[in-house]
This record gives C-alpha cells, sequence and structure tokens, in this order.
C-alpha cells in the first residue's frame, strides 16, 4: 500500500477569493444541489439494467486453471459438437459409405493443425501475459496498420462464433425435442438476445456458470465415447443404414486412396473440420484473468483445451465411423444426438443419459457465444483507441460494458441466424477464414519477435510459430478456395473491403487531429478582440427566446441585437408588434431581408458582415426549443444546428445554442408535481443509497489507515481535522499567476476542497484515488478547504478503458 505525505511549515485557513485577504467562514461543507428527476428512458434503463456500476468496479477476478478453463475454453471445446458432422456433410454426398473410413484420416490431419496452432499460443502467451491475441501480436511486431488485417478478420470470427454456437445449441435442442425444430430460427434469436441482456447488465464470465456446462459436457461426451468402444468391442454397437428420408443422399464409394472422393472434396472436408479449431486463441486474450504465475498457468491450461479437444473430436468421428450416423439436411438431428442414441440406446437410464448429453451440448454451445460479447466489444476498443474504429466504441456504457458493441453484435449475429435459417452447414463457410487468419498472423508476428528480440532457445521457437503461420496459412488458402462458392467469397469481399474502411477511420482521425492541433497554443493565446456582440436569432417571441434574450445579457457584451430572418410578412409584423407591446423597445430587433429563404447562408453573411472590422467578436445565439416525446421532435426542424454548423466557417464566429425544454410548465405536469418529486426523491435516495454502499465496500478493504477519521459533514470551522473519502475532480487553477493544484476530496456524507498551491501535480492524486488528508479545516467560496494538508494515498484509481 502506498503512502506519500506532503508536508507544510504549517496547515492554514484558505482565504476567501471573492474579497482577498478577508476570511469569511462558509455556509455549508457541502452546497446544496437542486434536486433534477431523471427522464423516463434512464429510469426504464435502471429497471432493466440495474443502477450503474462505478468504474472500480471493473477490476477483474483473477481464477485457478479449472475455473479458467471453463471460463475460456467452452468456445473451443463446444466446437467438436459439429466439427465431425461438417467433415460428413461433405463427404456423404459424394462417396456414400465411403465417408465413414475417410472421417478418421481428415480428423487426424485437423489435430495435426490443432498441434502446431497449440505450440504458437503457448509461444504468444509466454511473450504477451496482458493480452496476446492476433491483433495485438500484428498492432506490436508488423504496426497498427498490419493490425487491422487481424481486427477485421478476428471481428467477423467473434460475430460468426455467435450466430454458429447459437444454431448449434438450437440443432442440439431440436434433436431432443423434434418438436420444436419448425421455430429453431425463432429460438436462435430469443437466445441471442438473452445473452445480449445478459452482457447489457455487465454479467461477468463467472467461474461456476461456466464451469458447470462445460464439464458436465466433456463428462458426458466422455461417457458416450467410453460406452460406445465398449459396445463396439462386445460386438453390440448398432450400425444404422445411411439411406435415410430427410439425410443427405449418398453417393456411390469408389477405389483408389480416396476411396472415388476427388482431392478437392477432401480438402473441403478438412477445411470444414477445421472449424473445431475456432476459439484456441481465447486463451491468449484472457492471460491476464489467471493466477500468477499467469503465463505458465496459461500455458498449461491451453495444452489441457487442445488435449480435450482433439479427443472429444476424434473420439466422436471414430464413433461415427462406427454407427454410420449421417447429417442431416435441416441439420437435426445432429450427428452427435444419432451417436448418443445409438451408443446409449433406450430405456430409463438411456433416455435420461442421452437428453444430458442433448442439454450439456446446447448449454456449452450457447455459452460459447457469449465469448464473443466478451472478445468483440474489447476488440472495437481496441481498435477505437488506436483510432481505426469510430472512438465512441471505447466508451463504457451503464454497467461499464461496451454498450454500442454490443448492439452491433447483436444485430449482425441475427441477421446472419435468419439469412442462414440458423443452419450450421450453411454458416461454416463464412466462419473459419477469419479464424485461420489469425491463427497465421499470431504466428508469423511470434516468428518475428523471436527473430528480433533473439531470446534463449529463439531458433526453436521460431520454427514451432514459422511452421504454424505456414500451416495456417495453407488451410486459409484451401477453404478459400474450396469453399469460395458455398460463401466463402462473401467473407473474400469483406474482408479487404473492412480493411480500407477501418484505414480510411484512421487517416480521417489523423487529419483531424493535424489540423486541430496546428496553432492550438498561439489561438489560445491570442488578444482579446476590443469588441463583443451578441446576435440572437429569433423566430418568434416565446419563452425560449426570453431565455436566450436573458443569457445574453449575462454575458455583458458590448452590443446585443435581436435579429428576425423575413420568410413571412406576416409573421415579421406579428413579431414587432409583440416585440413592443411585450416592452422589449429597448432590445434592437432587425428584420433582415432572406429573398432565397437560405436562413444558414443569412445568418453566415450577418455574422461575417459584424466581424468584418478584425476587432469584433461575434457570438450568435440560437434558441432551441428541446420535446420530450418522439412525436414533438418529428413536428419540427432541427435548423439550429444548421446554422451552427455553418457559422463554423468565419473566424471570430462562434455559435451558441441556448436549449429550452418544452411542456415544462404544462398544466399535467403541474398536477402530477408533487407525486413525480416524491418518486424521484425515493429513486434518488435508493440509488445514493446504492451507490454508498458501492463506495463503502470498496473502501473497507483499506480501513486500517482511515481509523481517527471523522465523516466530512462533521468537519468545523477553523479546527483541525482527519478525513477521508474519494477524489472525485481535479483541477489547476491558476492564481495571481502561479498555478494550484484543487482536488474534490468526497465521503458519503460531503465534500471538501483541498488545494496544493504552487503545484500542477501531485503524483497519485487524481479523480478516482483514495485519500485521507489532514489539516485545518478553512474556506473557499462557499466551501471547506484544506491548505497544503498532509494526506497519504491510500488506493490509486482504477484505470479508464472508454
Amino acid at each position: 500500500m502506498e503512502e506519500v505525505a506532503a508536508k507544510s511549515p504549517e496547515p492554514q485557513a484558505v482565504e476567501d477569493t471573492r474579497r482577498p485577504g478577508v476570511r469569511a467562514q462558509p455556509e455549508s461543507a457541502v452546497p446544496e444541489l437542486p434536486e433534477i428527476p431523471e427522464h423516463r428512458g434512464y429510469r426504464l434503463k435502471n429497471r432493466l439494467l440495474g443502477p450503474p456500476l462505478v468504474t472500480e468496479q471493473l477490476a477483474t477476478e483473477r481464477l485457478g486453471k479449472p475455473t479458467a478453463l471453463a471460463v475460456l475454453s467452452s468456445d473451443c471445446i463446444s466446437s467438436s459438437a459439429y466439427a465431425t458432422e461438417e467433415i460428413l456433410t461433405v463427404l456423404v454426398p459424394v462417396v456414400g459409405v465411403a465417408a465413414f473410413s475417410l472421417v478418421i484420416p481428415v480428423t487426424l490431419a485437423v489435430i495435426v493443425v490443432l498441434f502446431f496452432v497449440t505450440l504458437s499460443y503457448r509461444e504468444v502467451v509466454t511473450v504477451y501475459t496482458k493480452a496476446g491475441g492476433s491483433y495485438v501480436v500484428a498492432r506490436e511486431n508488423f504496426g497498427p496498420k498490419f493490425a487491422q488485417v487481424a481486427a477485421v478478420s478476428l471481428l467477423i470470427d467473434y460475430t460468426l462464433t455467435v450466430a454458429v454456437s447459437v444454431a448449434a445449441g438450437v440443432a442440439a435442442l431440436t434433436s431432443a425435442f423434434s418438436i420444436l425444430t419448425p421455430y429453431a430460427v425463432w429460438i436462435s434469436i430469443g437466445f441471442v438476445l438473452i445473452i445480449a441482456y445478459g452482457n447489457l447488465r455487465g454479467i461477468r464470465e463467472a467461474g461456476r456458470l461456466f464451469a458447470v456446462p462445460t464439464y458436465l459436457f466433456i463428462t458426458s461426451i466422455g461417457v458416450v465415447i467410453l460406452v460406445g468402444s465398449v459396445r463396439k468391442v462386445l460386438g453390440k454397437l448398432p450400425v444404422h443404414s445411411i439411406y435415410i428420408h430427410g439425410a443427405f443422399t449418398p453417393g456411390h464409394p469408389g477405389s483408389g486412396l480416396l476411396l472415388g472422393a476427388s482431392l478437392f472434396i477432401v480438402l473441403r472436408a478438412f477445411a470444414s473440420g477445421g472449424s473445431a479449431l475456432t476459439g484456441v486463441e481465447a486463451i491468449s486474450n484472457g492471460v491476464s484473468i489467471f493466477r500468477p504465475p499467469e503465463a505458465r498457468n496459461a500455458r498449461r491450461t491451453l495444452v489441457v483445451m487442445s488435449l480435450i479437444l482433439g479427443s472429444l473430436v476424434l473420439g466422436l468421428s471414430v464413433m461415427s465411423s462406427f454407427t454410420h450416423a449421417t447429417p442431416f439436411i435441416s441439420g437435426s438431428p445432429t450427428v452427435i444426438s444419432q451417436i448418443a442414441r445409438d451408443v446409449l440406446g433406450s430405456g430409463w437410464l438411456g433416455d435420461t443419459v442421452y437428453f444430458v448429453v442433448q442439454m450439456s451440448t446446447m448449454l456449452v454451445l450457447v455459452l460459447a457465444a457469449n465469448t464473443s460479447f466478451t472478445g468483440f466489444p474489447l476488440l472495437a476498443s481496441f481498435a477505437a483507441a488506436d483510432s481505426y474504429l469510430p472512438r465512441q466504441l471505447m466508451r463504457r456504457g451503464h454497467r461499464l460494458v461496451f454498450s454500442t458493441t454490443i448492439w452491433i453484435l447483436t444485430a449482425v449475429a441475427i441477421v446472419l441466424l435468419v439469412a442462414t435459417r440458423a443452419e450450421v452447414s450453411s454458416l461454416i463457410p463464412l466462419y473459419a477464414i477469419g479464424v485461420f487468419t489469425g491463427f497465421t498472423i499470431a504466428g508469423a508476428g511470434m516468428a518475428k519477435y523471436h527473430h528480433t528480440h533473439r531470446e534463449p532457445q529463439w531458433r526453436r521457437r521460431l520454427v514451432i510459430n514459422s511452421s504454424a503461420a505456414v500451416l495456417a496459412f495453407v488451410v486459409d488458402v484451401i477453404f478459400a478456395v474450396t469453399k469460395f462458392s458455398q460463401g466463402a467469397w462473401v467473407v473474400l469481399l469483406v474482408g479487404p473491403l473492412g480493411v480500407i474502411l477501418l484505414l480510411r477511420f484512421h487517416r480521417q482521425y489523423a487529419e483531424e487531429e493535424e489540423e486541430l492541433a496546428q496553432g492550438a497554443l498561439r489561438a489560445s493565446e491570442a488578444p482579446i478582440l476590443r469588441r463583443h456582440i451578441s446576435l440572437i436569432l429569433v423566430d418568434r417571441l416565446d419563452l425560449a427566446t426570453a431565455r436566450t434574450i436573458q443569457y445574453a445579457r449575462s454575458m455583458a457584451p458590448d452590443e446585443i441585437r435581436a435579429v428576425h430572418f423575413l420568410l413571412d410578412s406576416r409573421v415579421a409584423r406579428e413579431l414587432e408588434d409583440d416585440w413592443g407591446r411585450l416592452g422589449l423597445s429597448g432590445l434592437p430587433l432587425d428584420i433582415v431581408e432572406c429573398p432565397d429563404r437560405r436562413l444558414a447562408r443569412a445568418a453566415l453573411e450577418l455574422a461575417a458582415q459584424a466581424a468584418s472590422d478584425g476587432e469584433t467578436e461575434v457570438n450568435v445565439l440560437l434558441p432551441r426549443r428541446i420535446y420530450s416525446s418522439a412525436l414533438r421532435r418529428l413536428l419540427h426542424d432541427r435548423t439550429a444546428d444548421r446554422i451552427a454548423e455553418a457559422l463554423g466557417e468565419v473566424e471570430h464566429v462562434s455559435a451558441t445554442i441556448v436549449p429550452y425544454r418544452v411542456g415544462r410548465r404544462s398544466a399535467s405536469r403541474r398536477r402530477q408535481v408533487s407525486q413525480q418529486q416524491a418518486r424521484t426523491e425515493r429513486a434518488a435516495a435508493q440509488e445514493r443509497d446504492e451507490r454508498a454502499s458501492q463506495l463503502r465496500s470498496l473502501t473497507e478493504v483499506v480501513s486500517p489507515l482511515t481509523e481517527g477519521t471523522v465523516p466530512i459533514s462533521t468537519i468545523q470551522w477553523r479546527k483541525r481535522a482527519r478525513v477521508a473519502g474519494r477524489v472525485t475532480s481535479v483541477r489547476v487553477q491558476p492564481r495571481a499567476g502561479v498555478p494550484s493544484l484543487e482536488c474534490t476530496l468526497a465521503d458519503d456524507t460531503g465534500q471538501l476542497l483541498l488545494v496544493f498551491p504552487g503545484r500542477r501535480r501531485v503524483p497519485g492524486i487524481e479523480p478516482g484515488s483514495r485519500l485521507v488528508a489532514e489539516g485545518m479545516v478553512g474556506g473557499r467560496g462557499r466551501q471547506f478547504a484544506m491548505l497544503n494538508p498532509f494526506y497519504e494515498l491510500v488506493s490509486a484509481a482504477e484505470p479508464q478503458q472508454g
């Protein structure tokens, strides 16, 4: 725990800045704020998603290897549920029963690729112990521009993972309950919305939530493989015909090494089986959640995950070759469902275990989709932080999640499910290209890392990563060629376009930053112009206009003029009459002709003329009426915004929009004001209690330093006090030409100003950090303050991510 003491010869009371040299006791420690009712949308959000979370609750729980395996491997291990079926979907229609002889060699080829990819990612997690996905590896070794290839590939992969996993999970459900088959698409959409809702609430990847379905799936499939092997040895494992209504029409086997299949077909089957490798990179993206030593624990968990995946895929392929489980055109019943039914047989015990297999398969597949709801927003925030995606994607929302990207992922996944009718075989051709592109980039990036840094055993590691990169690239090419006509062309088109778009975003941001940075210091230090005039644009005289006039007067400019652009002579005459009738004759009202009805252009010319002498700063004030309901907003235009945008073209001309909410004085609101205030007070009290509870829970862990402190609300003028709280704001306030750091320290009861004269920055003092401060209580303005207090830094602020 870090402790810092800022020493002062003698802590002093702070002078009242309104009257230098005169000490004045502040009226209260906390200025009373008016109760501002929350709008209806925010109250609804609180009901649906829960109260907002504070940033300090973003800290990630460290996990042991068994729990981390369940959390990070559900995507990878669950892919074993459909990998064998995808191989057979390619082979059965071509070579018929010979497909069950080819499925095992093809599966072994997939496992060889898995072996090299696993070795490659072991090197990744050794070097990158925080976040080591292919995006970070590419960015650190090839630069941020090349990293966008990995970004686009992974974004496509994450999106398709949601669609494929949910579709496969629903197929497992409809295999057990065939009556649900016609509703597969709607069930899939429902699962996606449920997962999205859970993530919008900020539900974390709790270990227990993932552990039960993941380990239940591994155990149940292991039981099926074991029982099936025993029954095969005993000669009691049934083999059924491949000529089944609803299944793919079998082809005719041939002779030769490939049993009548062409090399192209075998390669296509191999590419389809490569979908089993999706999710292998998940551990490299989550190294930071492991308990120390993170890298070693991550490597071991990665090896265990790959062994489990390889065993399940190979075991299910062997079982399919024994039972001749045949894929169906509709995708239901699934191959894994047929294997489980053939192996377990009928009877109460067989039926019970069969339903356990199907339900565990469904659960692990649906939970695998949740991995993308964590990875997709995080990757998008990385790219946004590098200025390759809109920076809005960096912002965490109400419950500390990236809400915008969650909605985007949800919408795209639903579109894919609807377009493909939630059929896994229709989604797979779009799937693995992004996966293996990521594998290729990660392997190549690590190869470059080893060649550059030449750490111990670098040659062996260089061979491992280079081999994995070459092998993944070959698989990528095979997939692109063999699956091109089945939908891979979409990814091959969208991928490069996505990279071009991200590079265009970055160029746009760079150009804007360069433009805004040039001359910024010179502009901020430029001398103030001699004159300042305010122009109020008036279309009619009402409360919004009156509020704008009041605001203009508060700025005390040299001149105030109201301007009305003449579009309708009758309206202009009525405005002139109202202007005189209401006693506004002291404020000039100019009626300006606008023959072409281009209001933005007319305002621009008027402002330019007023500022043409080079000695006048012009501020154009635009009343804006804000309407609460969507219908009201639809009935009114946004003229003020268009005018404000146009005025930005002229030097020394600024536009200020003065908002006024329409409806605040309505009769219905007056009738309901007492009830609304009561509800608001209850909701505000509840939210304050929840925030206080959150803050108390966060400060309990640092209680030793807070002993002897008093609540801020109890401190007294010119009395020494020791208080503890959280820094809510920091300001550098120049006074008499000398910088002065001021920070607001708050606890559950009030807030206090801490002043550090002559300093622009104090290490550790920033919004979110926790302090214990001790000194003489004085005042600054209407607020209690301590000048140059002794302080102890209890805990640093959590780093902000968006």
